[in-house]
């Protein structure tokens, strides 16, 4: 009589990071955002109130203008743009809001991985006038970050989209988002709204 042996799991597999690893310095590059549409990360943060509350965030409002930083863009009257903002405001206790820094996570999949990253974020300049895309900026740097797979199954998606409408709406929708990457840049790259780090 044979038995069979089922075979053991392999464990979780854990992987700590303080600076973007080179496959996520390139997903966050503001390059070749035609090839990243369908990408969508989490951006969790905790209001007054303390409710956790997500925005969903697409290639074209995430850019990394070095290998421990992120900037953002939000919809200035969006619930997460006002509780990051209200950090540097004095709007939240400073045992909450460290030096003017707001804490959020971002999470998302990428190459088979569910990754979450810690941020201690600041705004940057208004995103009106010389940066020109209309929305909220931001500015995070990694406090942690940490990516998880287990060896027998592989994350094939997180949250994900397609762009809808006609070509020309579609091309609107990048051509947004190119101009909001260039945006996020020059304002990550220039002086900081609430000064230098």
């Amino acid at each position: 009589m044979s038995s069979s042996v089922e075979p053991t799991p392999r464990a979780l597999a854990q992987r700590a990071f303080d600076e973007w690893p080179p496959a996520l310095r390139a997903l966050f590059d503001g390059t070749a955002l035609a090839s990243k549409i369908g990408f969508t990360a989490s951006l969790i943060t905790r209001d007054a109130g303390g409710h956790l509350r997500t925005s969903l965030l697409g290639i074209g409002e995430l850019y990394a203008p070095d290998a421990r930083s992120l900037a953002f863009a939000l919809w200035p009257n969006s619930r997460a743009a006002r509780t990051l903002g209200s950090a540097s405001e004095g709007g939240m206790e400073m045992s909450e809001h460290a030096h003017g820094r707001a804490h959020a996570a971002l999470t998302f999949v990428h190459e088979g991985a569910f990754h979450q990253v810690q941020l201690a974020v600041e705004p940057l300049a208004a995103g009106e006038g010389e940066h020109g895309c209309g929305l909220a900026l931001f500015l995070a740097s990694i406090d942690a970050g940490e990516a998880q797979q287990v060896g027998y199954a592989h994350l094939t998606s997180g949250i994900a989209f397609e762009l809808s409408g006609q070509t020309g709406e579609q091309h609107a929708v990048l051509a947004r988002w190119e101009r909001q990457i260039d945006g996020l840049r020059r304002a990550a790259n220039g002086p900081r709204a609430s000064g230098e780090r």
